[in-house]
């Protein structure tokens, strides 16, 4: 066993008997909520393109803030009636945005995210463009993001309306198929090796990537070192690390201590070559 491999299973620690309890989150009920404080993204409004009485999603991922997906899809659907149009997204928008300058309140970011997986929305670029454009008019420091899970990075269509925002956070949590489909348990037909093209494809992109521990681990040396490999071929800007703060669908998973999530960011820095932060 090398010197770095001692160090590094010395770096996965148990959790701290004193960490705070994981909240509990429900569905959003609106197009538009918030502003919320963001780790990430300071005091942002949050819009939601998806249904608001279950979760739209292109994965099942275990450690999911909102259950399990019970409405599953792998492209953009135009099927379901339920969904806003880009005209109730638009005037949500700036209602809101009208009510934070009568408040003279200013807020950082305007985040697509919402209940489940808003690249699924089949109009994405028209909201993009009407949101930009709102922004402009009403809150110019702010910036527009996205929280997306990367399932459908790989369409050039979907890479178009991302390259319009401000900010793409791009999940990325496993270095193996095995590992991506333990973990996230993807829509066929939904593949590792097709989102990491995509990724590679997309300009200036930050990676956000969960690590938890239990019965599924990606935070152990073996499966970090090849996630780590895989973020170094990837390049973003940075990459997002953290583990829960709310609670998971899989009870039978739990959060990672601090020093771990150092540890990652670590070496994300020195074998990846690739700027990491941990919220």
């Amino acid at each position: 066993m090398t010197e770095t491999t001692t160090r590094s299973r010395k770096s996965f620690e148990p959790l701290s008997l004193s960490s705070p309890p994981l909240k509990k989150i429900s569905l959003r009920r609106g197009i538009i909520y918030g502003p919320v404080p963001s780790r990430r993204l300071g005091q942002s409004l949050g819009i939601n393109l998806l249904p608001t009485d279950d979760k739209l999603c292109s994965f099942n991922c275990l450690y999911c803030q909102y259950g399990w997906t019970k409405n599953v899809a792998f492209a953009p659907v135009e099927r379901l009636k339920n969904l806003p149009s880009v005209d109730a997204v638009a005037a949500a928008l700036e209602n809101a945005l009208t009510v934070l300058g009568h408040d003279h309140k200013t807020i950082d970011g305007i985040t697509i995210c919402g209940n489940g997986e808003p690249t699924l929305y089949p109009a994405l670029a028209e909201v993009i463009v009407a949101a930009n454009k709102l922004r402009d008019r009403y809150q110019p420091q702010a910036r527009v993001a996205i929280l997306s899970n990367s399932s459908t990075v790989g369409s050039p269509a979907v890479r178009a309306a991302l390259e319009l925002l401000d900010l793409k956070i791009m999940k990325f949590d496993a270095g193996s198929e095995a590992m991506f489909r333990q973990l996230n348990h993807p829509a066929a037909p939904v593949y590792m090796g097709e989102i990491i093209a995509g990724l590679k494809q997309l300009k200036d992109c930050y990676l956000q990537s969960c690590f938890v521990q239990g019965r599924v681990t990606n935070a152990d040396p073996d499966s970090v070192a090849m996630w780590v490999e895989k973020v170094r071929e990837i390049h973003p800007l940075a990459v997002h690390i953290y583990s829960l703060d709310r609670a998971p669908a899989d009870k039978r998973i739990e959060r990672v201590s601090l020093t771990t999530l150092q540890w990652i960011a670590n070496e994300v820095r020195w074998r990846g070559g690739v700027r990491a932060e941990v919220f």
